[in-house]
């Protein structure tokens, strides 16, 4: 008796989730050789984390110190100094989100012209109107409980990359949690 992956019920389903799987890693391999083996990314997420922690431990002495507006200042500073870190280490990923993105486009071309019209799973639910267009992308037929090639991919690498980076410990630092490249504007100075 010999088995055989094609004549599994859920074959393409478990290609396209091995496939996201090996494409997660690879990215994260790539993220790890441009980014977070340098010294430079290494320096920026220290100065975060400590910077972080000094704003955390700062605004818990705010609240029982008399002398507000001396450390108000100081908070200001500590705030901008993190905020310039956060945006120089966002910079500093973007080198190799454009060859991440390349790699992704390569891969998603690959699995589109592999599963081109072919339902690769069955939802157990009716998607919502708005998400039915991207889960029964090029599928013919008018059963919208079939998922696309496109639908699960997309699940799988939104959750499986961010998974995968937590556990490897890429995951950014706590302090640069509403920053990026483009961070909400600070009131103060509006």
């Amino acid at each position: 008796m010999e088995f055989s992956l094609s004549s599994f019920k859920y074959s393409d389903s478990l290609i396209v989730v091995l496939i996201s799987i090996c494409t997660a890693f690879l990215c994260e391999g790539i993220s790890w050789i441009l980014i977070y083996r340098t010294s430079s990314y290494k320096s920026l997420r220290s100065s975060i984390d400590k910077a972080s922690k000094k704003l955390e431990t700062m605004k818990t002495v705010v609240e029982t110190t008399t002398k507000k507006t001396k450390t108000k200042k100081k908070i200001d500073r500590v705030e901008s100094s993190l905020k310039e870190s956060t945006r120089d280490l966002s910079l500093s990923k973007f080198k190799s989100g454009a060859v991440v993105a390349v790699v992704l486009f390569i891969v998603f071309g690959l699995l589109n012209s592999l599963f081109e019209g072919k339902s690769v799973a069955k939802l157990p639910f009716s998607p919502a109107a708005l998400v039915q267009k991207m889960s029964h992308r090029g599928i013919p037929g008018d059963d919208v409980t079939d998922c696309s090639m496109a639908f699960l991919y997309f699940l799988c690498s939104i959750s499986i990359r961010t998974n995968l980076q937590k556990f490897l410990g890429f995951s950014p630092p706590r302090g640069t949690a509403n920053a990026g490249l483009f961070p909400m504007p600070d009131p103060k100075t509006n």
